[in-house]
């Protein structure tokens, strides 16, 4: 039986669009990456989008924001869309708070818009391992990696998230 699974969509470059204007690549605040996935797939999925912006420029208030829908959602199995580069702080502070959830967040080193495979693996990782038994916690999905939040890291110098055990 499928589990129902909140999508939590903060942006990131999972979600950058081009826009032909400024020709800059920019988050999309539709988050019609997400919709296109889970359009296929056979489950009940919800997706709420906050924040929508580079993980760069993620904010404590914003953490705060991500943190409070985690803890006031319905869902236990939530999946947060989160920009690569401060992805483990916010991974971090989740866990800090020592939600009884279970939230992966997952990523994209390169947009959806642009080349649809990682975005669209690193998000069925996750999807399949919360339709799974496991334990509440706080998890990283990235390049073909499913670990808790401090067994993974992004590798900077190779553009990759690698184990840390």
């Amino acid at each position: 039986m499928d589990k129902k699974i909140l999508l939590l969509n903060t942006g990131g470059t999972f979600n950058k669009i081009y826009e032909p204007i400024s020709g800059e690549l920019v988050v999309d605040d539709n988050a019609s990456a997400l919709h296109d996935i889970a359009k296929r797939w056979q489950s009940e999925l919800d997706i709420i989008s906050i924040i929508n912006k580079d993980s760069l420029y993620i904010t404590t208030q914003d953490r705060i924001e991500m943190l409070s829908m985690i803890i006031q959602s319905e869902y236990n199995n939530i999946i947060v869309i989160h920009g690569t580069d401060t992805m483990e702080l916010s991974a971090e502070y989740i866990a800090d708070a020592e939600v009884e959830k279970k939230v992966v967040f997952t990523g994209a080193m390169v947009p959806y818009s642009i080349d649809a495979t990682e975005a669209t693996a690193n998000l069925a990782m996750a999807y399949g391992f919360l339709q799974n038994s496991a334990p509440n916690g706080v998890y990283i999905s990235m390049n073909g990696l499913l670990k808790p939040y401090d067994k993974i890291t992004k590798d900077r110098d190779r553009g990759v998230f690698i184990s840390t055990e």
